[in-house]
């Protein structure tokens, strides 16, 4: 067995599972903290030292306190780190600390407090989704953050749903336009997403790929490590580079 593959495969296992769980930034690990998306091991052991400088980090926005963790790399990872028993109730949930303002602009329309938004799912129930969309959010993401304040914290491991890649696809050498595949969600970038599709080599879906109408933000669509289904547009031997789409029956039809 390569050895190489075997650590690559378990690395990216146990990235998928902390940041589609989440840590509870408090009690992790320093190896836990360097799995959490845009940390590492030199950032986790600033984390971990700065918590105990300050005997527990009370708010996520402490992070930006930790020595050479930024702007970006909090925006990175402060959506998977949780802080138990925190003030601010969404600092144990999944909602980004960006979404933060929505989320009370709900609440103060709903003449409630935030964890009282939280606490009595009647209150949810009657919030329109569609009138807080905006350039940054959109439906999707406002139905994810009103899912989300249903159980803060909740551990969304409940189904499991058996996965594997095509049986007769093994190279890149394999692949040929038009050809629909399962695929994993390795990374996402400002520009799109990379997907696994067992080849050893992952494949870009640009983000005008991602769905039928206009995506800003290719997290609202995906998630890292997530089951997609995806369609070859192009393969580029030469370069090693393969081209997908998530819109899927449309290779041929775009053409006509």
């Amino acid at each position: 067995m390569d050895l190489k593959a075997l650590n690559e495969s378990l690395a990216r296992t146990v990235e998928s599972c902390v940041n589609a769980v989440g840590v509870e930034l408090n009690t992790a690990s320093e190896q836990l903290l360097a799995y959490v998306s845009g940390v590492g091991p030199q950032l986790a052991s600033n984390i971990v030292a700065h918590r105990k400088e300050i005997q527990g980090f009370k708010s996520r926005k402490e992070l930006l306190k930790v020595k050479r963790l930024g702007e970006k790399v909090f925006e990175q990872c402060a959506g998977f780190l949780r802080i138990h028993g925190a003030e601010n109730p969404l600092d144990t949930s999944a909602v980004h600390p960006e979404s933060y303002d929505v989320v009370e602009k709900i609440a103060n329309d709903m003449g409630c407090s935030v964890k009282e938004l939280v606490g009595q799912k009647n209150l949810r129930k009657q919030v329109d989704a569609g009138k807080y969309t905006d350039n940054q959010r959109g439906i999707e993401t406002l139905t994810d953050i009103l899912e989300e304040l249903e159980k803060p914290g909740r551990d969304p491991r409940e189904q499991f749903e058996m996965f594997e890649f095509a049986k007769d696809i093994r190279s890149i050498n394999d692949l040929s336009k038009g050809m629909v595949l399962n695929g994993l969600v390795t990374n996402i970038t400002a520009f799109g997403a990379f997907v696994d599709v067992g080849v050893h080599q992952d494949g870009l879906v640009h983000v005008s790929q991602m769905a039928d109408r206009f995506v800003r933000d290719p997290n609202e669509v995906v998630k890292l490590n997530q089951q997609v289904k995806v369609e070859v547009l192009e393969v580029d031997l030469e370069r090693n580079r393969i081209s997908f789409t998530m819109k899927l029956g449309k290779t041929n039809t775009e053409k006509a």
